[in-house]
């Protein structure tokens, strides 16, 4: 039986919210409630995966908990194991990547098909 992830030890995972948007959720408690996500859209451009990173968010009760660090670390991680580019919008991300530069190689420039991409 596994622990509930707790805020030191919180589960980050892949999935969808009510709208049947991709994202990345990070939990903790028990029940395992999602207390902050990043939005990942997934976007192929000739033979190259990419996901776009619009948005991240956590809850201001969990502030202050490196939670949001530790949500893009495991979303960024996530998605260049599966051999996606990096297409980064959300300014805390971009933020967190200007912190840790071995990320840098796995970005590209956003472009006006990727903002089209996010207008759906």
């Amino acid at each position: 039986m596994s622990e509930n992830p707790t805020l030191e030890n919180p589960q980050v995972s892949l999935g969808t919210d009510e709208q049947g948007t991709q994202r990345f959720e990070i939990r903790v408690g028990d029940p395992a409630d999602p207390v902050g996500f990043t939005v990942a859209i997934d976007h192929q451009v000739g033979e190259k995966k990419q996901r776009i990173f619009p948005h991240t968010e956590v809850d201001d009760a969990f502030g202050g908990h490196g939670l949001a660090s530790t949500l893009v670390r495991e979303a960024l991680d996530a998605t260049i194991a599966d051999g996606y580019e990096l297409v980064v919008f959300c300014p805390y991300i971009k933020a967190w990547i200007t912190k840790h530069p071995e990320y840098e190689q796995h970005t590209v420039k956003p472009t006006t098909d990727h903002l089209a991409a996010l207008r759906g």
